[in-house]
């Protein structure tokens, strides 16, 4: 080849590397459930007041409505030091260390080789017929080549593992936010557990009072042997609900332990002797389905996941059509004395085109992506809808216990003061002591059960927050472990278009 026929075929390819990338380009479907205006309206069955505020969405550090310093305490360590947490962080850095090398896959390439050693050429490889002698030889290449991306495999496959990296970077604020609140709903689910302790023992102080009188009246003669054993049963009833209170207890709080990255039982002070749980001071801001999507990390995580697998249709396309490099490289081959002189040099530059004909199996291959593609398009829709579930379903919730921890505290105010009646009256010999007996184990029964109204309150909370999604963006604030995955792309993320198969 002369050298005016290589510059028109470098000229070529120079124009070649312009083609248009095959495979589809990403847009969000307009079929897709996010797009629905019923995902994005008010959430139902919910009425404005004190509990919830549909008018605004939840703030990003919703655990500081709280306002109890101990709890942000206990949020930060465990963002800081959850084993978790860093093996999220780590995969977050794998994923952006596979993106680095897919944005810088192709492009220009170079090679450097040498060899030396003595040895026997054959002469048939130098279309010689006399054998030569045994000689030290020696060999030597520079070489550099640049690969086209004609068809745009390279930036399709860029495209996806960024995509990649980025619903890494969403599953990590998921386990964030997940983090966030199971941290918070063992701290609470503790301090309730503390209060539901007390008010068993109070209850048992006042039913060993009750024990004692009628023991007295029955020594006095004004009682009788029933009074004291249905006191004493009371009295062992009332004691039996106190061992799994405690469990619950120390369970809440190996759980804490574990979330902040310690051995059970290694906990900051205050923790054990928290006895009130700390209670919201305002009505929860629960926004609408439009901000829900748009702060869930696992439905931003769902979409991303669809962007890689439309980029990898590309990347399959891509495959049907020919590699191009073009390439060259200088060196020598000779004997070792000679080496580097004219006789022994040597160089070439040229096109390199390998194209393996398309088959049925490479055909199949970008079907293959295009059902992959599909099937991401149904996750996600099936990640909307299951966070619109969720949110809905802990609103429901969440609005039913108030309701019901209402009506408990009422109950137990009334039983209070229809104990304390009864028990003047039997004191004073006007009632019959089952009577008042029948009105302590009323109070103690719904005190209990208010008090654990009050918990489930809290923990329905928590799991409201925890639908509603947010807590990343501020959780983004405290690092994990000092990591290059702060590298990953944080914006200007792939808008690709991405229409499924029919």
């Amino acid at each position: 080849m002369n050298t005016r026929r290589l510059g028109m075929l470098l000229a070529a390819l120079c124009s070649l590397a312009g083609c248009k990338t095959v495979g589809p380009d990403y847009h969000r479907p307009d079929s897709a459930v996010i797009n629905q205006p019923g995902a994005q309206k008010p959430f139902v069955d919910i009425v404005p007041g004190t509990a919830v505020d549909p008018r605004r969405s939840g703030p990003d550090a919703w655990w500081k409505l709280y306002d109890d310093p101990l709890l942000n305490q206990l949020i930060g360590d465990a963002l800081r030091n959850n084993a978790g947490l860093r093996e999220a962080t780590a995969n977050l850095g794998l994923a952006s260390d596979i993106y680095d090398q897919a944005i810088n896959a192709g492009g220009f390439t170079y090679g450097a080789d040498a060899e030396a050693f003595r040895g026997l050429i054959p002469a048939e490889s130098l279309l010689m017929f006399d054998q030569l002698p045994v000689s030290n030889v020696a060999t030597g290449k520079l070489s550099a080549s640049y690969e086209f991306d004609l068809f745009g495999k390279l930036r399709r496959a860029s495209e996806a593992a960024q995509a990649d990296s980025e619903a890494v970077q969403d599953a990590l604020d998921m386990a964030r936010i997940t983090v966030v609140a199971q941290v918070a709903g063992s701290y609470l689910e503790s301090c309730h557990a503390n209060r539901e302790i007390v008010i068993a023992r109070q209850s048992l102080t006042l039913q060993q009072r009750g024990m004692d009188v009628a023991q007295r009246l029955f020594d006095a003669g004004r009682g009788t042997r029933t009074d004291v054993t249905r006191a004493r049963a009371q009295f062992d009833l009332l004691s039996a609900s106190l061992p799994p209170l405690l469990a619950q207890k120390k369970t809440a709080q190996y759980a804490l332990a574990a979330l902040l990255g310690h051995t059970p039982g290694d906990l900051p002070p205050g923790v054990d002797a928290c006895q009130e749980a700390p209670a919201l001071k305002q009505a929860i801001p629960v926004g609408n389905g439009m901000v829900l999507l748009q702060r869930r990390p696992d439905v931003r995580a769902a979409e991303r996941r669809l962007v890689a697998a439309t980029a990898r249709i590309g990347v399959a396309v891509a495959d049907l059509y020919p590699d191009v490099k073009l390439g060259g490289s200088v060196g020598a081959f000779g004997l070792l004395d000679d080496i580097g002189e004219a006789p022994t040099r040597s160089w070439q530059i040229g096109p390199l085109i390998s194209w393996t004909f398309p088959s049925r199996r490479a055909h199949a291959q970008v079907r293959a992506a295009e059902a992959g593609a599909d099937a991401q398009l149904a996750a996600f829709d099936q990640t909307v809808l299951n966070a619109l579930r969720d949110t809905q379903t802990a609103l429901t919730g969440y609005a039913q216990l108030l309701d019901r921890q209402q009506a408990l505290h009422e109950a137990a105010a009334e039983a209070r003061e229809a104990a304390s009646q009864d028990r003047q009256l039997y004191r004073g010999g006007r009632a019959p002591y089952l009577t008042s007996l029948d009105a302590e184990r009323t109070l103690a029964s719904t005190e209990a059960a208010a008090a654990a109204a009050d918990a489930q309150v809290s923990l329905a909370q928590i799991r409201l927050f925890l639908a509603l999604g947010g807590g990343w963006q501020s959780a983004r604030q405290m690092p994990v472990v000092p990591h290059d995955a702060a590298r990953a792309p944080q914006d200007g993320r792939a808008r690709a278009n991405y229409k499924p198969t029919p």
